[in-house]
């Protein structure tokens, strides 16, 4: 059974949502993001979606743009972003890791040494922006299946049932579902449209449905926890990152996430 299946499964027996905070990989620093995973975790995290920063971030507002930026500059590569996962692992053999970026770094990469390195750094998903389900080869699919990572899809408010079944058709872990038209940051959510389309979701798919775009703070956290299988938070967290001294972060950043944690937990 992999991470993700059992974390969702020991989540449902306790009848918890799993929190899974976004973080871009060497953002402040690169040798920050090792301990700032662990300290998700110890402050509640049950997933860590680790960004794979990229020049050009389309799906992101400017908050996670600038987070790509900050870490490409310190010399970031998908390659470095694998042996942090690697390194994570030496301490938490438990919590699942889902990548997510886009498409380029991977392409340049070549899936065949993307897979095995990410197999050798126990990575559970990948999630890429600008892969829709219908670009998956007979290649990326079988690297990817073969070891044994969860290939995640995003479910607009835009889309059709009928893209909807066809989506839910080729994702495993879980689903991701963009509560919010725009980019990462950018709107407002609506919680009863957000509780109509995951009730039509649910009615393709018995995976997890995770949803991110638009969580930030601990009450809208807990507002999606209602309803949902996870929440996911980014823009939140990184612009903390941003503006927190660096020395301040492994303590700040932590407390905020426990927040979210005990607001979920109490709803």
């Amino acid at each position: 059974m992999s991470r993700l299946t059992n974390c969702f499964i020991n989540l449902k027996k306790q009848n918890c949502t799993a929190l899974i905070p976004f973080i871009t990989a060497g953002d402040p620093s690169p040798e920050l993001t090792v301990p700032l995973m662990h300290a998700l975790v110890e402050a509640g995290a049950n997933i860590i979606e680790l960004g794979i920063p990229f020049s050009d971030p389309m799906a992101d507002g400017p908050v996670i743009q600038r987070a790509s930026e900050r870490a490409l500059d310190q010399g970031m590569t998908l390659i470095k972003v694998l042996k942090m996962v690697k390194d994570f692992r030496v301490k938490d053999s438990v919590t699942p890791v889902v990548l997510m970026g886009y498409l380029n770094p991977i392409e340049i990469m070549g899936y065949k040494k993307f897979a095995q390195a990410a197999e050798d750094a126990e990575v559970d998903g990948i999630l890429r922006v600008d892969f829709p389900p219908e670009e998956i080869t007979s290649e990326s699919r079988t690297f990817i299946r073969a070891n044994a990572m969860s290939p995640i899809f995003l479910i607009a408010p835009t889309t059709t049932p009928k893209r909807i079944k066809y989506i839910c058709s080729k994702a495993s872990g879980y689903i991701y579902y963009v509560a919010v038209k725009g980019v990462t940051g950018s709107a407002e959510l609506d919680i009863d449209s957000l509780t109509d389309k995951l009730a039509e979701i649910r009615q393709f798919t018995k995976l997890p449905i995770g949803v991110g775009f638009g969580i930030k703070d601990a009450k809208s956290a807990a507002r999606v926890a209602k309803v949902s299988d996870a929440v996911i938070v980014g823009s939140a967290l990184i612009n903390l990152i941003e503006t927190i001294p660096q020395e301040q972060l492994l303590e700040k950043i932590p407390a905020f996430l426990q927040e979210m944690r005990l607001a979920m937990d109490n709803c």
